[in-house]
């Protein structure tokens, strides 16, 4: 997968908790990209945009339980 043009982001909600966060970029065609902040060069998942919006409806869910 080509992630040249991914435009990543942090979630506002990461703080400042010594970078221990996730960057996500989702503005690439047919996925969403997530990766470590600290290891910018490292692995990285891949998801469909579906997959990942149900993940992040699912966290909000249970977050606020």
């Amino acid at each position: 997968m080509d992630m040249t043009n991914a435009r990543w982001r942090t979630s506002t909600k990461s703080g400042t908790n010594g970078g221990n966060c996730v960057e996500v970029a989702d503005n690439l065609p047919g996925a969403v990209v997530v990766r470590d902040s600290k290891d910018q060069r490292g692995p990285v998942l891949v998801f469909e945009p579906g997959a990942w919006q149900a993940f992040v409806s699912h966290s909000k869910t249970t977050a606020t339980r």
